[in-house]
């Protein structure tokens, strides 16, 4: 063995040493990602994503993965001359938009994902809210700055998770891909916002963790500083002084509801970053914000 060749040995030894008292924390835990923004459309970032998933998986973790795609609904919408509109930050979905969303979703995003994970070596298997009758929706019904009803169309919340199927697939150590795609008691088919699907998700199954991948590092002071942690009570306060604002409301709101249904930890961290979900729970350094009780 060469001088070079001993260094690398040691180096990766020093890594497998960090690494194990985390792989030993997270043994037989389930941990839900929640895997969409811009990484989804990179072919790299996504393969190393399905790699991350793989080795999660042989190292004693049961990984779920939960994902968007609204980027992609979008092109597809505007291939096929359908016009999209948005209230209030979410999709005004009618029946046209909601065929086009489960193609998209339920299908070729889906199914891309399935693939790559497989090609690594995995086992993945992709899902949806209706597959088992998984995840129960139900129609949003939220009102505009006058008080007036807005008519999201065939966007929904959840109402219900069953999670007798999760719980064989994760039994049989598949790796499940869910599509946020769900069931309505009316028989019609719901599109839900896939960080409000993950939560729901995470909840249920009791995860130890729940990690959003986003297209920014986490939660940014006043100064754009990251802040490495948070507790659920320190929120309120910083929504409050414009310390979060705009989109990263509902999605501290999202992990705030997680952590109330049972989940023990919330991360926030951006997707662009290689092997980030690897150096978030395998590593001292961690990524992102992690948010807590």
């Amino acid at each position: 063995m060469t001088d070079d060749q001993a260094d690398n040995a040691l180096q990766q030894a020093r890594i497998l040493m960090q690494a194990l008292p985390h792989m030993l924390r997270y043994d037989d835990a389930i941990v839900v990602v929640k895997y969409g923004g811009h990484a989804m459309g990179d072919d790299k970032l996504a393969r190393d994503f399905a790699r991350d998933m793989v080795l999660l998986e042989q190292a004693g973790v049961n990984p779920v993965v939960v994902h968007g795609g609204g980027p992609q609904i979008a092109v597809m919408l505007a291939k096929l001359g359908i016009k999209s509109e948005f209230e209030g930050g979410l999709r005004v979905t009618d029946k046209a938009t909601m065929e086009i969303v489960e193609m998209v979703l339920a299908g070729s995003i889906n199914k891309q994902i399935v693939g790559f994970i497989n090609a690594e070596g995995g086992r993945a298997i992709g899902l949806c809210g209706k597959d088992g009758r998984m995840v129960a929706a139900q129609k949003i019904k939220r009102s505009d700055a006058a008080g007036n009803p807005i008519d999201y169309g065939f966007a929904g919340d959840v109402a219900k998770v069953d999670t007798t199927v999760l719980a064989s697939v994760l039994e049989k150590e598949l790796i499940p891909v869910l599509a946020p795609v769900a069931l309505g008691a009316d028989g019609e088919t719901y599109n839900v916002n896939a960080d409000t699907f993950a939560g729901a998700i995470a909840g249920a199954l009791g995860a130890k963790r729940l990690v959003f991948l986003t297209d920014v590092a986490g939660v940014l002071d006043q100064d754009g500083q990251l802040i490495k942690e948070l507790r659920v009570c320190d929120i309120p306060g910083l929504v409050a002084d414009g310390v979060i604002t705009g989109g990263m409301i509902p999605k501290v709101e999202t992990c705030m509801n997680a952590i109330e249904r049972g989940v023990e930890g919330v991360v926030i961290l951006d997707g662009k970053l290689p092997h980030a979900v690897l150096i978030e729970l395998l590593t001292d350094h961690g990524a992102g914000t992690l948010i807590t009780r």
